[in-house]
């Protein structure tokens, strides 16, 4: 499994090295949008998954490889297929990754936020983004679908303590479905959360690419419009991250390779598929060769063709 992927063009962070840092799917949530799939065991208990060392030789070798094609890079980014706060071993290997001189992210579902030794782990990085798509408990439930050991309440005081500790980049970011999370009273209540809790920057984000369940999909303009204001009338700095990030993914030299690392943790859309291939001046036979060997998988999601790797267990 490659560890290393991208980089990836990121509406937050510029051009974002990912960092798969949990193997499929380990995660604690299985939210009905996650372009991932569904969650097959949830757990909530951080164990070593990757050695830290590897994880930082995988890096340095991935940023040689695109700067050598005059690639750049932002951010090292932990953005894994599950949630990265699982791996014990995630506070090692941030520390292993600071020779390499560049700001380090870690995009997480808040879920451990409670724990001081995740809160502690975390304060090594200098990004941080933290997932509250709902502070109310029956819709947080069906859209997160967390672990049953899960409490809302203690993540909601979790993120406000490590608000508190933290001196890097905080951010939130909630992902807004049409129907569920984005009544009224729904964004009412996340603003004043969000208000109160001492986050730099609040994003507002839509799907984008096949849901883990069918028909889920963003709200019109009208309410994300809404939702924006309501954020801002109540003093929180709000952004939207509505808009399609672009194709600008960086090639590494092998086009099988970055494919089947990128499309781990993030489908691509058929338009930047090509662009890679162009990228490598080559045709699309690789990617029908993954199809057939069952490695790729393709899916339409809203009159748009995506690439999917075809996840298994390690």
């Amino acid at each position: 499994m490659d560890i290393a992927f991208g980089p990836v063009p990121s509406r937050r962070l510029g051009h974002s090295l990912g960092i798969n840092n949990i193997p499929p799917k380990h995660c604690s949530y299985s939210c009905i949008y996650c372009q991932v799939g569904p969650t097959d065991a949830q757990e909530i208990i951080p164990r070593p998954f990757y050695p830290p060392q590897e994880i930082r030789r995988q890096v340095a070798q991935r940023l040689e490889a695109v700067r050598a094609r005059g690639e750049a890079v932002d951010y090292l980014t932990f953005v894994p297929d599950g949630e990265p706060t699982l791996d014990s071993n995630l506070g090692e290997a941030i520390d292993c990754l600071r020779d390499l001189k560049l700001p380090i992210a870690v995009i997480s579902n808040a879920t451990l936020i409670w724990r001081e030794d995740v809160q502690a782990i975390l304060c090594q990085a200098d990004w941080v983004s933290l997932k509250v798509d709902s502070v109310v408990d029956v819709t947080w439930q069906q859209v997160n679908r967390p672990h049953q050991n899960l409490k809302l309440a203690d993540i909601l005081d979790g993120i406000r303590a490590f608000a508190q500790r933290y001196s890097g980049k905080l951010v939130s970011e909630t992902m807004l479905l049409a129907g569920i999370n984005d009544g009224e009273a729904a964004i009412e209540a996340l603003g004043g959360f969000l208000s109160e809790a001492g986050l730099h920057r609040a994003y507002l984000a839509i799907p984008h690419r096949p849901p883990a369940v069918a028909g889920v999909h963003g709200p019109d303009e009208l309410v994300l419009t809404r939702a924006y204001q309501s954020l801002l009338a109540k003093g929180v700095e709000v952004e939207l991250l509505t808009g399609y990030e672009g194709e600008d993914f960086a090639f590494s030299g092998d086009l099988r390779r970055d494919l089947l690392a990128i499309t781990a943790v993030h489908p691509l859309r058929e338009s930047a598929v090509r662009t890679l291939a162009d990228k490598a001046h080559a045709d699309m036979n690789v990617v029908a060769h993954l199809l057939d060997t069952g490695e790729l998988r393709r899916v339409v999601h809203q009159g748009e063709s995506f690439y999917i790797r075809r996840l298994r267990e390690n």
